[in-house]
């Protein structure tokens, strides 16, 4: 039986791609979506892949992840390191939701180095590029059998 994995990107991830490929690579947010539909067809899972630059939009889909999903991969970009908003939304949901990130964020500025959301989700993904996703769809694919 299918299970639905939702994969929720936060702002400006819609500029992969174009935005400063060499931290973030030359894939696209569509290449990505690509590559995770390709990972839930092979594993019979459904992959529900959003993406907004609204904080409010992700905290609802959360809530909504929690009715209707399994388990979430998040890439908040940077609402990770400023969202109490974010980290109450993943403590009020019981599916687990793993934190990811396609930089290496404790290799960059020192900002990034604290995340709001890491304490309230049940693990974090980062540097591995845009395999941070097929990584994050892994776990919860482990996490949710």
């Amino acid at each position: 039986m299918s299970r639905t994995i939702f994969v929720l990107n936060g702002p400006n991830l819609n500029a992969l791609g174009k935005r400063e490929p060499g931290i973030y690579g030359g894939k696209t947010l569509a290449d990505i979506h690509a590559d995770c539909l390709s990972f839930g067809a092979a594993h019979d899972i459904v992959v529900d892949f959003r993406q907004t630059n609204h904080e409010g939009v992700l905290v609802d889909w959360l809530h909504e992840a929690g009715d209707s999903a399994v388990g979430v991969a998040l890439n908040a970009g940077a609402y990770t390191h400023t969202s109490i908003a974010l980290h109450d939304a993943i403590r009020a949901i019981s599916v687990p939701v793993v934190e990811l990130h396609i930089s290496n964020v404790h290799a960059r500025e020192e900002f990034r180095h604290t995340s709001m959301i890491a304490p309230a989700a049940k693990g974090v993904i980062c540097g591995f590029g845009p395999h941070s996703y097929i990584l994050a769809l892994q776990a919860l694919d482990n996490l949710t059998r």
